[in-house]
């Protein structure tokens, strides 16, 4: 006996096609949508750090290590907003793009590389400002140590020139009384007080200087790797969008 063999329905074959090109469809569809979504999202990032940039810088207070040091720390801490802005903005390429916004897209690209190299001379400002910051603090550290001990030293020259009955006085006009010590013993023992204090202040200098100088390097570090790390994204972005500035 013959086999049977079913008969071809090429009506079933074109509505499996057909089904499949549907889908297809519907799936460019929402790429076309989810891209223009996060085209607006970009938009809405950049706006908000151009609302940043603003606040930063007014009022400027060039020549100022402190505020040009900060500064440039917010530029690093706050450069992730426009990053992720300028992604979503060149996200589809120009893929439902008008003529208005392409040529917006092709400016921002430019923008990418002038930005990155903004902050590769933010690197050499940073490191001139770390370095007048921690003269300008050692300087008032030490201006200010140098005032106690000056005061500390003052009365110091005033009790080794008092006699026995000054001191005496002195501790009378303090509503205090020698407690039957001698006078010579009362002042050895505040000499060796003064002496101490001055000690102390010494060590606090120190210390103080030791951390401020610690704290200004890491966030110098910290800032300079960033502004470096960021030039080379901006860079990057720059080099990535092509596209963006050829001519249709």
């Amino acid at each position: 006996m013959s086999k049977i063999t079913p008969e071809f329905d090429i009506t079933q074959v074109v509505d499996a096609e057909l089904s499949k090109l549907n889908k297809s469809v519907k799936s460019i569809e929402s790429s076309l949508e989810l891209i223009q979504l996060l085209r607006l999202v970009g938009y809405g990032l950049l706006l908000l750090a151009f609302f940043d940039l603003v606040e930063m810088f007014i009022p400027p207070n060039f020549m100022n290590p402190a505020w040009e040091f900060q500064t440039m720390g917010q530029l690093v801490e706050k450069v992730a907003v426009p990053l992720i802005g300028l992604v979503f903005v060149f996200s589809g390429k120009r893929d439902k793009r008008g003529v208005w916004e392409t040529r917006f897209v092709a400016l921002l690209s430019y923008l990418t590389l002038l930005v990155g190299l903004l902050f590769i001379l933010t690197i050499p400002w940073g490191i001139v400002n770390t370095i007048r910051l921690h003269n300008t603090n050692v300087n008032q550290v030490n201006t200010q140590s140098t005032q106690q001990v000056s005061q500390i030293e003052q009365v110091e020259n005033q009790l080794k020139q008092a006699t026995p009955t000054e001191i005496e006085n002195f501790l009378t006009s303090q509503n205090r009384s020698l407690e039957g010590r001698n006078p010579q013993e009362i002042k050895d023992q505040i000499l060796s007080e003064l002496a101490q204090s001055k000690q102390r202040i010494k060590t606090q200098t120190a210390a103080t200087k030791a951390s401020g100088r610690l704290r200004l390097f890491k966030s110098s570090v910290k800032w300079n790797l960033g502004a470096l790390v960021s030039a080379a994204l901006f860079i990057s972005l720059w080099k990535g969008t092509v596209w963006a500035r050829r001519k249709a």
